[in-house]
C-alpha cells in the first residue's frame, strides 16, 4: 500500500508540473506591461521632481569628430499632476544662464524644456495593443535586473506623437525600466528627437524616471546636439526626515545639578562661531529640503579627506571644523559659506584626479583661513522664508576681487606644503582645458550661487612654476572628464555615490571628451534586494534561451 500511495501522489502531481512548465501567452504579458505603464503614468502625478536639462550644440572637428560649439541650460521643478508642466528655478538677474526656448508649445524651432520632460513617458494616451504592435525580441540583463525586450511600433502610420523604438521590461512586476527610440510624426514646423530614457528603482516597487539622453545629427532643421536630462528630488527632505526620526533623545526625569566647575557657557568668541555655524546649517538644510543640495554622505567625506590632508600638512587647527557639501546641479562652481565648502556635482564629475580636486578646495580653504564670511544673516530663521522660485536669487556666495586674489595666494601656499605639491601637471591641464572650452560652454561654467572655477587658474600655474609642464597632456592623460564621470544620483532621496567602473585601458583622442555630454548607460539594481545569485559578467548580457514566454523575432 505504501508503494501505491507514492504512485498515486506522483501521478497526481504530474498535471501541476506540466502546468508549471506551460509558457505564459505573449498577449497576457503585453497586457500586464500595458497595465503597469498606465499605472506608472498615474502614480507619477503625485510627484514634482527637479528637472535639469543641459544641451551642447556640436560642430564637426577633423580630429575629434564633433566638439561643443555652444550650450543651453534649464533648471526647474516639474508639475506632473498637470502633465509635463515646468516651473523654472533659474530666473532673475543674479544667474547668468540663458534659458532655452520658452515654456510654450511642444517642440517648435527652439529647444523647449518640457519637450525633453515628455521623454519620461512612452505614451500617455493610448499605449495598448489597440494602438501598438509589440514584437518580442528576447531577454537581456541591465545590470542586475533581468528584462524582457520588445520592439514597439504604432499600428497606424499616420498617428503623430506615438512611440517608435524598443522597451526593456523588468520581469517581476512588468515595469518598463528603459525605452529607446523617438516619437512619430515629424513635420517642417515640429519634430521629435531620438532619446534613451531610463528609470531607477526606489526600493518601494516604483521605477522613477531618472536619466534621459537625446541627440540629433541628421536633421537639417535643427543644429546637431547632444543633451542630458536628469530628474531628482521626488521626495524632497525625505532623507533628512528619516535621519531625524531615527534619533533617540532621552530627557532625564531628575533635575540637572548646576556643575559650575564644568565650562558649559559660551564665551563671546564661541557664541560668534556658533552663530556662524547656525547660519551654515540653516542654508544647507533649506537647500537640502528644496532638493538643491545632496544629503551629507560618502562624496562629502571624500572631499573632507582632501581638506584634512591640506590642514594636517599645513599645521592648521581650524574651529569650527571645515565641512564639505555638494550642490546637486551640473554647472561647474564652488563657493564657501563660513566654514562650509560647497562644490557642485558637475564640478566633482569632471575633475580628473585628486590633485585637481585639491587645487579647487585649496582656494576655498584659503577663504576660510583668511576669515572671509558670507551668509551670516541666515542665522535668522525669518530670512529662510521665501518662495522656491526665488532660491537662486535669495542666496549668493561671492567675494570681492581683492578677497578672491587673497584666497588664491593663500591656496597657493597651502598647496605648496601639501601632499599634492608634486602633482601640478594634471591640475594645470584641467584648468587649461576649461579655459580653452569656456567660450563654447558658457552655461556650464556659469555659476548659480558661487563663482566659476576660473579664479583658481593661478593656483596651478604658481604651484607648478618650479617644474616645467608639457604644453599639452601626453596621449594617456585625460585633462578633464565628460559630464557624469564620477557621481551617480539616487533620484528618490538625492543621495550621491561614487561610480564604480572598470578600467577602460587605452583611450583614443576622440574618447577623452572633456566637459562633454555623453550617453547614459546604467547598471540597474533593485534597492534593498540582494544581488542575483548569478551576477552577469558585463553591464548588458543577452541570454540565448527564454523559458517563460516564446522566443519571437521581428
Amino acid at each position: 500500500m505504501r508503494t501505491l500511495k507514492i504512485l498515486v501522489l506522483a501521478l497526481g502531481a504530474m498535471p501541476l508540473a506540466a502546468a508549471a512548465q506551460q509558457q505564459t501567452p505573449l498577449t497576457e504579458v503585453v497586457d500586464k506591461i500595458v497595465a503597469q505603464e498606465q499605472a506608472e503614468v498615474q502614480a507619477l502625478r503625485q510627484y514634482s521632481p527637479i528637472v535639469e536639462t543641459y544641451i551642447q550644440i556640436l560642430r564637426p572637428s577633423k580630429d575629434l569628430g564633433a566638439v561643443p560649439n555652444g550650450d543651453k541650460y534649464f533648471l526647474g521643478r516639474a508639475d506632473l499632476a498637470n502633465g509635463v508642466e515646468l516651473v523654472p528655478l533659474v530666473t532673475g538677474t543674479r544667474t547668468k544662464h540663458k534659458m532655452f526656448g520658452a515654456l510654450g508649445s511642444f517642440f517648435s524651432d527652439e529647444f523647449l524644456p518640457r519637450g525633453f520632460l515628455q521623454m519620461i513617458y512612452v505614451d500617455t494616451n493610448g499605449f495598448d495593443r489597440q494602438h501598438y504592435k509589440f514584437d518580442y525580441v528576447g531577454r537581456e540583463f541591465l545590470g542586475e535586473v533581468r528584462c524582457l525586450v520588445f520592439d514597439v511600433d504604432p499600428l497606424s502610420k499616420g498617428d503623430k506623437g506615438r512611440f517608435v523604438g524598443r522597451i526593456w521590461v523588468e520581469d517581476q512586476d512588468y515595469h518598463i525600466v528603459r525605452f529607446n527610440g523617438g516619437y512619430s510624426g515629424r513635420s517642417k514646423s515640429s519634430y521629435y528627437f531620438s532619446f534613451d530614457s531610463w528609470r531607477t528603482n526606489d526600493g518601494n516597487s516604483e521605477w522613477l524616471p531618472a536619466y534621459i539622453y537625446s541627440e540629433e545629427g541628421d536633421n537639417v532643421a535643427v543644429n546637431t546636439f547632444k543633451a542630458q536630462t536628469r530628474l531628482w528630488g521626488y521626495a524632497p527632505g525625505r532623507s533628512m526626515e528619516e535621519q531625524e526620526l531615527s534619533k533617540v533623545l532621552v530627557e532625564t526625569p531628575r533635575p540637572v545639578n548646576d556643575q559650575t566647575a564644568i565650562a558649559n557657557d559660551y564665551s563671546p568668541l564661541q557664541a560668534k562661531r556658533a552663530w556662524g555655524r547656525q547660519a551654515e546649517d540653516n542654508i544647507a538644510a533649506k537647500m537640502e529640503q528644496l532638493g538643491l543640495m545632496a544629503p551629507y554622505g560618502d562624496v562629502d567625506k571624500v572631499l573632507e579627506t582632501v581638506i584634512n590632508n591640506l590642514e594636517v600638512t599645513n599645521n592648521l587647527d581650524i574651529q569650527p571644523v571645515v565641512r564639505c557639501r555638494v550642490l546637486m546641479t551640473s554647472t561647474l562652481e564652488s563657493f564657501t559659506m563660513g566654514h562650509t565648502i560647497v562644490l557642485s556635482r558637475g564640478l566633482v564629475d569632471v575633475l580628473p584626479d585628486e590633485a585637481s580636486l585639491a587645487a579647487i578646495l585649496a582656494h576655498e580653504l584659503g577663504h576660510v583661513v583668511l576669515g572671509h564670511r558670507t551668509g551670516a544673516q541666515f542665522a535668522f530663521f525669518n530670512r529662510l522664508r521665501f518662495d522656491e522660485k526665488e532660491t537662486l536669487r535669495h542666496f549668493g556666495f561671492t567675494f570681492t576681487p581683492d578677497e578672491e586674489q587673497a584666497a588664491t595666494l593663500e591656496g597657493m601656499d597651502l598647496l605648496s606644503k601639501s601632499p599634492y605639491k608634486d602633482q601640478p601637471g594634471n591640475t594645470q591641464f584641467f584648468l587649461q582645458a576649461l579655459q580653452d572650452r569656456a567660450k563654447e560652454i558658457p552655461n556650464l561654467v556659469s555659476p548659480h550661487l558661487g563663482k566659476s572655477v576660473a579664479p583658481t587658474w593661478t593656483i596651478a600655474s604658481a604651484a607648478s612654476s618650479s617644474d616645467p609642464i608639457a604644453a599639452k597632456p601626453a596621449g594617456n592623460v585625460i585633462a578633464a572628464l565628460p559630464l557624469g564621470g564620477r557621481i551617480k544620483v539616487e533620484p528618490w532621496n538625492n543621495r550621491l555615490r561614487m561610480l564604480k567602473s572598470k578600467a577602460v585601458g587605452a583611450v583614443a583622442e576622440d574618447e577623452k571628451m572633456p566637459f562633454e555630454v555623453t550617453p547614459f548607460f546604467l547598471y540597474l539594481t533593485r534597492q534593498g534586494v540582494n544581488p542575483l545569485t548569478e551576477t552577469p559578467s558585463a553591464v548588458s548580457l543577452k541570454l540565448d534561451s527564454d523559458t517563460n514566454i516564446p522566443d519571437r523575432k521581428p
